[in-house]
């Protein structure tokens, strides 16, 4: 071997020896320091061995200055980092776990949970947070689901509106992801409206289509109304998976119905027993159908589906019997051919039954020259008692309590018809000056007969 061949070999193993130290020694290094890009919880540990990196946690201050995007959300008291000595196994865990051999520039965050975590994050800072957000959403516009509706008959699905407020529970909720990071950056996140192609839209679009189909038959004493749910309600929407309806347009219908065929409240143009033809003030005898009933029901069958309902059920009357009276006849004006007549100015009362009068009697009713005269009105008897014991007041006497045998109440303020034991004026003017504090006196006999005869809940008739 010459000389140059040895000093080429001597210089071969001199840079081979050199790469080998060289190497050991980039290994050593990088075995006991972090790369220059590594984070822990946001905190810079590049370069640090894990003693000099554990050391620099433990004074580490967090500012708690809480970021929502680009915005400040809320300035915090600061806080410490939380890291003791307790932590340290976990810092040499990550310095072997980010180690490469050979050095990288890679920006790599790491999360520990340091052992003495303020609560500050944890309970005041985060409801702070929370109430700052919510706070700021008032002065943001709030996003508006699509909705499917029916309008005039016709379905149609309203898109939705992005608005700009932020979605408290999703930013709340990485916010816990990130209570030990070294500041507090949070992604806005913004509250996304019902879209019109999503499935809840739909649903609510299907069951509009379905309602818009349906139709039920009302019957109202035998007379048929075609109620249709397209043509009724002047719009419904479904919310929660139940309907909610505009349905203005079936209470007029409701209103038209009564107006044609209710008796409530409304005069009486009676026949008397003398042949002419009176008109008598309401009373409290009649039914009406009660709107809301009527339309709960008819929503109700809209639903199920059924094809005809009654409308029996959904009246309402006065006076005792607040479910309506005289809704099972359309003759006579809506009273029937059983009923009292009671005549003011012929003193008279005539009981009829299926059309035939069957009994008459005189009577005294209420003075007139006190403005206690038995009221006019068609009313219907509320209720009969035998005995009975009268208490009430009248012209010259604050109070009294008489016993009767025969009671028969066809008011609400307490008139009726009784027997009179104590009266001897019976002349056909005695109600003018000498008449009852409001009732119909009869004689004892008489008494006995009309309260036999009379039924509860039938028309009286007084003119």
């Amino acid at each position: 071997m010459d000389k140059s061949t040895k000093k080429l070999q001597i210089g071969l193993w001199s840079i081979v020896a050199a790469l080998v130290v060289g190497l050991c020694c980039m290994w050593y290094y990088q075995a006991h320091h972090f790369n220059k890009n590594v984070t822990i919880n946001g905190i810079s540990v590049g370069k640090m061995t894990a003693k000099d990196a554990a050391d620099h946690l433990k004074n580490v201050t967090l500012d708690n200055t809480v970021y929502v995007g680009n915005d400040v959300m809320y300035r915090g008291q600061k806080t410490s980092a939380g890291f003791s000595s307790k932590d340290d196994g976990k810092i040499e865990a990550i310095l072997k776990k980010q180690f490469t051999f050979v050095p990288s520039s890679i920006q790599k965050n790491y999360e520990v949970a340091p052992s003495n975590v303020s609560d500050y994050r944890k309970k005041e800072l985060k409801k702070k947070v929370k109430d700052a957000l919510t706070k700021a959403n008032l002065k943001r516009k709030a996003a508006i689901d699509a909705y499917a509706v029916m309008k005039d008959g016709k379905v149609s699905v309203v898109p939705a509106e992005k608005g700009t407020q932020y979605d408290v529970p999703k930013i709340m909720k990485e916010y816990d992801k990130h209570l030990a990071d070294s500041t507090l950056h949070l992604k806005e996140k913004i509250l996304q409206p019902l879209a019109a192609s999503s499935k809840v839209v739909q649903a609510e679009k299907q069951k509009l289509d379905s309602l818009a189909k349906k139709e039920t038959t009302y019957n109202v004493q035998g007379k048929t109304y075609e109620m249709k749910a397209a043509e009724l309600l002047n719009s419904a929407r479904v919310i929660n998976g139940r309907y909610s309806y505009d349905d203005t347009g079936l209470r007029n219908k409701i209103d038209e119905i009564n107006a044609a065929q209710s008796t409530l409240n409304k005069p009486l143009a009676f026949k008397t027993t003398g042949g002419s033809t009176v008109s008598v003030p309401a009373g409290t005898y009649g039914w009406e159908i009660g709107k809301d009933d009527a339309v709960d029901s008819i929503e109700t069958a809209w639903q199920n589906g059924t094809k005809e309902i009654k409308a029996e059920k959904d009246i309402y009357g006065k006076g005792y019997y607040t479910y309506g009276t005289g809704y099972s006849t359309m003759q006579n004006g809506g009273i029937g051919g059983t009923y009292a007549e009671v005549s003011i100015s012929e003193q008279k009362v005539w009981l009829y039954k299926n059309g035939q009068q069957i009994y008459s009697a005189d009577c005294v009713t209420g003075k007139q020259s006190t403005n206690e005269g038995t009221p006019r009105g068609v009313w219907y008897v509320m209720y009969k008692q035998s005995p009975s014991v009268l208490k009430g007041s009248e012209s010259g006497k604050a109070s009294y309590e008489v016993k009767v045998k025969y009671w028969a109440q066809f008011t609400n303020s307490g008139c009726g018809f009784h027997d009179a034991s104590w009266r001897n004026n019976w002349d056909k003017k005695a109600y003018v000056n000498d008449g009852s504090g409001g009732c119909v006196n009869l004689k004892a006999d008489q008494a006995a007969q009309i309260y036999n005869l009379l039924e509860v809940k039938e028309p009286v008739i007084v003119y």
